[in-house]
């Protein structure tokens, strides 16, 4: 075993499992203050409720022998998984389970961004078993477990099909569904709250994609670093964008161009130097600024603008591995060093994640919804008083009258 891949495992992972709480607070932040608390609380329940779910069965279907479409229950319970390094081991194979964990938990969180202020939160509870098992797990065994996608021989360096899009085109299906708020426009109640938590996601992606590499190694090195570039294009230009368009450059508006090329990087960061970086997070700037615009004048409720983030940059990331990568990283040319095979099959995994994803989440929605005593929308009454105290009994601030 080799001590130093092993700490830095444990300490990406850690890295991971903080952005969740970055994610809370990103998207407590960006909703009224009577609603605070209640997506904070979707976050928060997703850590507990998915750490459960990934270590009795999760794990064994997204990482067990199975076939191409899904691993079978070898490993319920972590069965056969061993305590000691196997010879030959760099870290224990637990560390694998841990790591894993953490991107299982955020997945599912970054969909609640797009129901928001009017989704039932025992009907979340159950949702978020049923999402993990029949959706999370699948497209994680096809990419990373074996499966076709991976066989396919598609890029996703540490999760642009298996979290972001696959979140994204889940979060469409769940705010078509659960239908628009009462009153849908967005009334951010703090918009510090927002910039801590890209912050936190910022610093936390480290872990997400450097950790990517399994190894504390130079592939490591470069991933972290071109998830830096990429974020940091993507912000400036989402920001000059707004500075054109409006007159001003907003602190919300920052903090969203940074995530928007965060996630764009993620399937590219062990595939692309610096400059390829650039290009993707410059794509993910444009591209994902205007896809808010456009899903806006749908009238679509995505609350939060999580497909025009998550999906929508999660399909330029993917399709943008195809076009950048260099086979001194990857060990296989994208469309800049003339083969233009990687990028039709990271075309090919793209229509089958968002096919998968759309349908099967369409169909747990649709059953929850249908169940008597679920449902997927609180009452008028409930979604007027605010979700924090008709919910949870609880509110985020108190406001004492003092000057």
């Amino acid at each position: 075993m080799d001590s130093g891949h092993t700490a830095w495992m444990l300490t990406a992972s850690a890295l991971v499992f903080l952005m969740t709480p970055g994610l809370a607070l990103f998207y407590g932040g960006l909703v009224r203050v009577k609603n605070l608390v209640s997506t904070i609380m979707y976050s928060f329940v997703a850590i507990a409720v998915v750490s459960i779910v990934w270590v009795l069965w999760g794990y064994s279907l997204a990482f067990g022998e199975g076939n191409q479409w899904v691993g079978d229950l070898s490993h319920v319970a972590l069965r056969g998984i061993p305590y000691a390094p196997s010879p030959g081991d760099t870290y224990p194979a637990q560390i694998d389970v841990v790591f894993q964990m953490m991107f299982a938990i955020i997945t599912p969180a970054l969909i609640t961004g797009a129901f928001v202020e009017r989704f039932k939160f025992t009907t979340y509870l159950i949702f978020l078993v049923l999402w993990i098992t029949f959706v999370y797990a699948p497209i994680t065994h096809w990419v990373w477990g074996g499966g076709w996608i991976q066989n396919l021989g598609a890029l996703d360096f540490a999760g642009g099909t298996v979290i972001h899009i696959n979140a994204g085109v889940a979060a469409v299906v769940a705010a078509f569904l659960v239908g628009k708020r009462r009153n849908p426009g967005v009334q951010s109640n703090n918009v510090p709250y927002v910039v801590i938590g890209a912050s936190l996601l910022w610093f936390g992606w480290f872990g997400f994609n450097a950790g990517s590499a399994l190894a504390a190694d130079h592939v490591a090195v470069s991933a972290f670093l071109v998830t830096n570039t990429a974020a940091a294009m993507a912000a400036i230009t989402w920001g000059i964008i707004s500075q054109i368009r409006t007159g001003k450059m907003g602190a919300v508006g920052l903090a969203t161009g940074a995530v928007a090329g965060l996630v764009a990087i993620t399937p590219a960061a062990g595939a692309v130097g610096v400059l390829g970086a650039i290009a993707i997070g410059f794509g993910a700037g444009l591209i994902c600024f205007f896809a808010v615009e456009f899903i806006h004048s749908t009238g679509l409720d995505d609350a939060l603008d999580v497909f025009a983030v998550h999906g929508i940059g999660g399909i330029w990331g993917a399709l943008a591995t195809g076009i950048f990568t260099v086979s001194e990283y990857a060990g296989v040319s994208g469309l800049v060093e003339g083969d233009f095979n990687q990028l039709i099959i990271q075309a090919q995994s793209v229509l089958g994640t968002l096919l998968y994803s759309g349908i099967v989440t369409f169909i747990i929605l649709f059953v929850l919804d249908k169940i008597p005593g679920l449902g997927l929308r609180v009452s008028e009454a409930e979604e007027d008083q605010g979700l924090d105290v008709s919910i949870h009994g609880e509110i985020a601030m108190v406001d004492d009258g003092a000057d």
